[in-house]
Parts: C-alpha cells; structure tokens; sequence
C-alpha cells in the first residue's frame, strides 16, 4: 500500500504565481511528484512579490506560500530545444498544469491537442482569468478584479463601500477547484485510459463561490445587501463590541439562541414572538441586533467567551496573526511545521489541514530554489548528459 494518497502520479507544473501553484502544491502534499518548470534567469514571477524575503535569501514569502513540496526545473520554452524538453517530460507524466494566457502555449506546440499525441493518458489543466471561450478569453487578470467581477466584492464590506476580501480569495477558491478537477480526471483516466483538457476560469470559480448569497439571488430577485461583518444566517450571527474588545457570535438554530439568552440572563426574549424562532429573528433582524449589542457590551470579551462556552453557544475571538499561532488548538492540530532551508535554515510553513488515517500528510519538503533540480531531473527522465546540460544551459535553454 502506498505510503501517500497520490504516490506514483507525476505533475509537471508550468504555472506561476498563487492559483494553479496553489493546486499543485495541494497535489505535492498528497504524495505527487511535482516538477515545476520555471523560466531561466528569473523563474515565477512571485519569487520577487517581496518583502518579506526567506532570511538570507532573495525569495519571497508569497511564493514560499504555494511551492512547498515540489523541484524546480528551469527551461526556456521559447527555444526549440526547451519546447522538446518540456515535450519529454510531458509524454512521461499524469498531469500538466499551466496558467497561460488562452492560446499561448499552442504557438509552443505545448497545448493540450499537441501533447495528447505523446501522451494519450495526459490530464491537462489550463488556469486562466476567464477561461479558453468567451469574448474575454483573450485577457489577462488577478484575484481583485475577479473579485470586482465575479459579485464578491458586491456583498463584503460595508453598505456604503463593497470591499476586497483580504486574501487573495478567489485564486485560492480556484486553487482548491483545480486540486478536485485533477483528482476527479485521474479517476476517470484510470478507469477509461484517456485522459482529458480541463479548462478552469477563475471568474467561473468566483462567481460559483458565492454559493447561497448568489441562491438566495436567484430565488428571491433581491440583490444581497452588504452587512459589514453581519451574517446572511441565523440571528446573531456578526460581531459584537463587548466592553473592552470585540467577539464573533453565531445562534445558527433556536436551541443555540436559547443558550445565549440563559448565558445572558434574558430568557424573556424568548417570549418575545418577534424573537423567539429563526424566522422571526431574521424578519425582525433591525429590532434584535441592538438589544443584543447592548447586553454584550455588559461584559468582557473573555467573560463571554467561557459564559457562552458553558451554554454551547458558538463564539469566537477576533485574532490577530500573533494570537492565532498562539492558540492552544492550532498548536495541537499542528498547522505550523518548520522544515530545514539549505539558505535560510529553519523555515516555518502552514500545515496541510487534511488528516488521513491511512496516507499521512507529511514529510515537508521547503520550497525549491530556482532550478535546483534541473540536472537530476533531466538526466533521470530526460536522459541529459552533464556535457548536455552545460550546452544546454551556454544556449539559455535551461
């Protein structure tokens, strides 16, 4: 039995930057084989979207985020001969994935009709900000404006001001779209022998991310309103202002909105028809929510936190990155590993969240240097000799 979920299957990665790197380094941590083929001389864009750097190093953070796990091979695959490169490699993998621009890899001979020829069993995934149809086909684009567009930044933020999720939400959301296409065309490879094209927009992958704001849209006509760090759930389900720091409370069901009026001391609401059921405290959603910010503003958010915690109410505080490693359940679910760093030294990585009972993640490998592994990599499946490689590298080609 394999010692990892994905032992045995080989990725070879064309991508940059956050979205499809994202998916191959999900792919890499469950056991793939990933060779990411970066451009000579200066590789992913995002090794240089620093400061903050690796210590020692010139590598920024924002790539060490999504390329853990992986080997880097440069080739120039502008060349001819980086083009035959990256053509062998490709006839002796189970996935490529690629985030160029539509129709740019096929001026290569790298797109995904070409490469089937050498590799029937090939699964192809091509990343890109609007997918491979459509009148925008042709354009690029980052997470922001398919936040812009895809309506997410419609509904977060205040009503007076859409707003940006901090985070880089969309690339990730399609990071995770990506990893799933992947393993779902792989089963189906191994049961037909064929692989198949995915294509995946990262507008698509936005839009379908909005999930029940974008149902209850549908549904009712209504155009979601923006409620600042107001909830579309259960009645409360925002952030209050305690006396001295703020909580985040969510009563999802009667029965938990029932525990935070004991935790209270105002079980009268309860008898109140305007409050007393899930429905009636949405529909009455402007009465409730200042008489509960005023009974929380009564207390401490640390008194809280245990009162409600008595009550099985869910609640939680406000962390700051500092408080969040701190906590003493992130620490016990392990979500910070350090690995060694030839350069570096020690460098600290998030965990992979998943835990499997038969296929572990682990063994955190610290991501590649630029081109680390371009000899040992092309003299094992390529068949590059030394004196090749020296030529190789002489004509810019790796």
């Amino acid at each position: 039995m394999p010692s990892t979920a994905l032992a045995g299957i080989r990725v070879l990665d064309l991508s940059r930057i956050l979205a499809a790197p994202l998916a191959t380094q999900m792919l890499a941590d469950l056991g793939a084989e990933v060779i990411k083929v970066e451009r000579p001389g200066s590789g992913d864009d995002s090794r240089t979207y620093g400061p903050p750097f690796a210590q020692g190093t010139d590598t920024a953070a924002f790539y060490l985020s999504c390329n853990r796990n992986k080997r880097s091979v440069t080739v120039n695959h502008a060349t001819a001969e980086g083009q035959e490169l990256i053509r062998a490699l490709a006839a002796r993998s189970d996935v490529l994935v690629e985030n160029f621009r539509a129709g740019t890899l096929a001026k290569y001979g790298l797109d995904h009709e070409s490469l089937r020829e050498l590799n029937p069993r090939l699964v192809y995934l091509s990343v890109t900000g609007f997918g491979q149809t459509g009148p925008y086909a042709s354009r690029p684009g980052y997470d922001g404006i398919f936040q812009a567009m895809s309506g997410m930044m419609s509904v977060s933020g205040h009503p007076e001001e859409p707003m940006k999720v901090g985070v880089s939400m969309v690339d990730i959301l399609t990071g995770l779209y990506a990893s799933t296409a992947v393993l779902a065309a792989l089963r189906h490879r191994d049961a037909t022998g064929e692989g198949q094209f995915i294509d995946l927009s990262l507008l698509d992958c936005g839009l379908a991310s909005l999930s029940h704001f974008a149902m209850n849209y549908l549904v009712s006509g209504e155009v979601p309103r923006r409620r600042g760090n107001g909830g579309y759930g259960g009645i409360p389900s925002q952030a209050f202002q305690c006396s001295d720091k703020p909580i985040f409370l969510v009563a999802g069901n009667d029965k938990q909105f029932a525990g935070f009026c004991a935790a209270a001391g105002r079980t009268d609401l309860l008898q109140d028809a305007r409050f007393a059921t899930t429905s009636a405290r949405i529909a009455h959603r402007e009465e409730i929510l200042p008489v509960l910010a005023a009974i929380l503003r009564t207390r401490t958010r640390d008194e809280w936190l245990v009162v409600l915690d008595e009550h099985d109410v869910p609640a939680g505080p406000f962390n700051e990155l500092p408080e969040v490693f701190a906590d003493p359940q992130i620490q016990h679910r392990e979500m910070l590993v350090d690995v060694e760093d030839p350069v570096s030294g020690r460098l600290s990585l998030l965990a992979n969240p998943i835990r499997f009972s038969a296929t572990p993640v682990e063994g955190y490998v610290a991501p590649p240097a630029l081109g680390e592994h371009t000899a040992e990599v092309l003299a094992a499946l390529v068949g590059v000799t030394d004196s090749q490689l020296t030529q190789l590298r002489v004509r810019g080609v790796v």
